[in-house]
């Protein structure tokens, strides 16, 4: 079992912005992939930004590339999201997830196991 805990949401003002954290706690976390999804109200989850275990492979969704990027302290047990430039339409629910294959970085969720209860993130224009 590995759980997870999001911190770093809010309201900021267009281009601003901020820092997302995901601490995970339970078995070794470079055993992870970790990844951040997002969901606006009254849309699907969408894929943000994934890091395989060892924090070399990464990836983003192509609309979020060079204002979005992930990074993990594996000493820390943590996966961090910074958001830069922020838009309106950025506006979601984050969560953190964690799945088994370490070695990629998918943008299925159904490759994530594990879920935080997610963060809030509102930005006004």
């Amino acid at each position: 079992q590995v759980q997870l805990v999001e911190s770093g949401g809010g309201l900021v003002l267009a281009g601003d912005s901020l820092r997302l954290s995901c601490v995970a706690s339970g078995r070794p976390f470079s055993d992870y992939a970790m990844a951040w999804f997002r969901q606006a109200p009254g849309k699907e989850r969408d894929f943000v930004a994934a890091i395989s275990g060892s924090g070399l492979i990464t990836r983003y969704a192509d609309s979020l590339k060079g204002r979005f990027t992930i990074f993990r302290d594996n000493a820390k047990n943590t996966v961090s999201l910074q958001m830069n430039s922020l838009k309106p339409e950025d506006t979601a629910v984050y969560y953190c997830a964690a799945g088994p294959h370490s070695y990629r970085a998918s943008w299925l969720p159904l490759k994530y196991d594990y879920w935080g209860q997610g963060t809030q993130v509102t930005v006004s224009s």
